[in-house]
């Protein structure tokens, strides 16, 4: 009898310990997506989020499409789709958003990546970003990124002492990559913001333990989704209903447990605080010779001709093989026969690039650079350097997910946050 007693008891003390466990206050959130762009993983993202809203007060929806075709029109879509299951998501909670109340947050941003700077000029997302810091609330705003930062560095250029408001949780990786300028910008110029940067950890999400790509294997959509509701059935649209949603982690962040503690578990992940972001300068091509980490923002600074163009002018270009063609980076004129171009690869790898430019006389040519998979590697005196409350993936060795920094950390929450998610589907399916 006492050995059952003490294995119920370790057993309650396990769900207590393991289990989600509830928020202590509903957040305030804004999302800023790539949504309609080249990846349709923030469609997935965005029918989760719609599916849980009540959760929530979502403060802002804005179209950041650092790369792609992204745009307000692919927001207000799944909107419409929103509406047309919400009668049903009524009967089984209360304080689900009106549509149009969604409508009215959507807002545009900055359409493309930021040049060199990392900021240019104000948006109606970055000014919503803004707006919402602002408002008298004294909970702070998340600002929850599923793609590029420009908005973000922008909105907090054009009124620096929202970041006292804020709090930001990035899913970085490849967004990282496209977003280059605006994330340096940021480390550069606001250390001191919080900020959890999560650049490998979602991964955990939907890998398949060695590689960032699509399950190929589950059987989610037709166990759970088909046939639920006008929401399921557009789902089946993106990556023929294979689960991915790379950005939902950030939600998940904020419905497990105490968010001010980025070091806690939660089926959003667990982190750890770092004191400098890795940055390596270089005036020359790189060789096999060379190391850096993943995600390290990787800076050109090339010394060329004179040239009468302005300030911050795309005039190079770096080419990078990927797959059956290439992927080409912007490089921009700095004055006085200065040259520099900011690059962040997603993933450990050899990297291999090539530098062109119309302008005669700069110093084209082949280059190749090694990349390890352990952010943010050794240091250097390049380095950004990090206020108290900037956090990242998790170096534990043990919390790898194969080659994925971090990755178990989501990983081992997975099956219990679609078996939760299963439930509101079944809701749309009545």
């Amino acid at each position: 009898m006492n050995r059952i007693l003490i294995s119920f008891l370790l057993c309650l003390f396990s769900i207590n310990l393991f289990a989600q466990q509830p928020v202590s206050e509903k957040p305030r959130i804004l999302i800023s997506t790539d949504i309609g762009g080249t990846d349709p993983d923030d469609n997935q993202s965005m029918a989760h989020l719609l599916l849980y809203s009540e959760q929530f007060d979502i403060e802002g929806l804005v179209s950041s499409p650092s790369y792609g075709t992204g745009s307000t029109s692919e927001i207000f879509r799944m909107i419409d789709l929103y509406e047309k299951d919400l009668p049903k998501l009524q009967k089984h909670s209360s304080g689900f958003p009106n549509p149009d109340y969604l409508r009215s947050i959507t807002k545009q941003g900055r359409k493309g990546n930021a040049p060199y700077s990392g900021v240019t000029t104000s948006t109606e997302g970055s000014d919503w970003i803004i707006r919402c810091a602002k408002k008298e609330d004294q909970r702070p705003l998340w600002v929850l990124v599923w793609g590029g930062l420009e908005d973000l560095a922008q909105a907090i250029h054009d009124a620096p002492e929202i970041q006292e408001n804020i709090r930001v949780y990035w899913i970085g990786g490849p967004n990282k990559k496209w977003s280059a300028n605006s994330y340096a910008y940021i480390a550069a110029h606001f250390p001191n913001l919080w900020m959890i940067e999560v650049n490998s950890s979602y991964y955990g999400f939907f890998s398949n333990n060695q590689q960032p790509d699509v399950i190929k294997t589950t059987d989610y959509y037709e166990k759970h989704i088909q046939g639920a509701g006008h929401l399921g059935k557009d789902f089946k649209s993106y990556y023929d209903g294979e689960i991915k949603m790379g950005d939902t982690p950030s939600l998940l962040y904020l419905m497990d447990g105490d968010p001010n503690n980025p070091l806690r578990e939660s089926w959003g992940g667990s982190f750890e605080i770092i004191s400098r972001s890795s940055r390596v300068v270089y005036d020359r091509m790189t060789t096999l010779a060379d190391t850096v980490a993943y995600c390290t923002v990787i800076e050109f600074q090339l010394e060329g001709p004179e040239i009468h163009v302005p300030s911050d002018s795309m005039v190079f270009w770096m080419e990078v093989p990927y797959g059956d063609s290439k992927q080409i980076w912007p490089g921009y004129y700095l004055g006085n026969g200065k040259y520099a171009l900011k690059y962040s690869p997603k993933q450990a790898e050899i990297l291999r690039y090539n530098f062109t430019s119309r302008i005669p006389g700069f110093p084209t040519g082949e280059g190749e650079l090694l990349v390890s998979n352990l952010w943010p590697g050794k240091p250097n005196e390049t380095d950004y350097r990090l206020g108290p409350n900037w956090y990242t993936d998790s170096s534990d060795p043990n919390l790898y997910d194969g080659k994925l920094q971090g990755g178990k950390t989501i990983l081992k929450w997975r099956n219990d946050i679609l078996m939760d998610w299963s439930e509101r589907w079944e809701w749309l399916r009545e």
